[in-house]
């Protein structure tokens, strides 16, 4: 699986986007509305990108590494999740759609056009019913981002697990259907 918008190409990730990996995960901007708890060992990068071929091979779908096409330089990562084997806001075997950039990229539509393209590839190839999206409450740039891509905002919910207030979003094929 690969996608391509006009400036980004979207791709499985591998083990030699490791140490990308780690300088996205052990950046402490990036965990601000992760709990504030980044990475401090490259081996939890390597776990990450292991777990998340696991998911490609056993669910179809993962986070994918995101890719600038000028410079050729790895930004972050976008995509679907399959969460079987945690709830959320009392629901659990759900697609999620999300992403996470190097802060030097924020700020550039580049969350929104990767988003965009994995939510069409959820609807348009996967033929998933619903996607759903959940950001930290604070989180107003990943807010501002679920919505331009379409998802409807629909409660916010306190989470025991990561001891945070969520929020819960949603978009079904038929809504994406109309809007896109």
């Amino acid at each position: 699986m690969i996608l391509e918008t006009d400036r980004l190409i979207v791709r499985p990730l591998n083990e030699t986007d490791l140490n990308d990996m780690f300088a996205l995960d052990s950046n402490p901007k990036v965990h601000q509305y992760l709990g504030n708890k980044p990475i401090t060992h490259k081996q939890e990068a390597l776990n990450y990108i292991k777990s998340t071929i696991k998911q490609y091979n056993t669910t179809g779908v993962g986070r994918w590494a995101v890719i600038e096409k000028e410079t050729k330089s790895f930004i972050g990562w976008c995509g679907l999740r399959l969460y079987n084997d945690m709830t959320f806001n009392n629901k659990t075997n759900f697609y999620d759609i999300g992403y996470r950039l190097l802060p030097k990229y924020w700020g550039k539509g580049y969350a929104t056009e990767s988003a965009k393209a994995c939510l069409n590839y959820a609807f348009s190839t996967l033929n998933l019913n619903t996607i759903y999206g959940i950001t930290e409450k604070e989180n107003a740039a990943s807010h501002a981002v679920l919505l331009k891509i379409g998802l409807n905002y629909i409660e916010d919910f306190y989470h025991d697990a990561e001891q945070m207030t969520l929020r819960w979003y949603a978009l079904n094929k038929t809504e994406y259907q109309n809007i896109s």
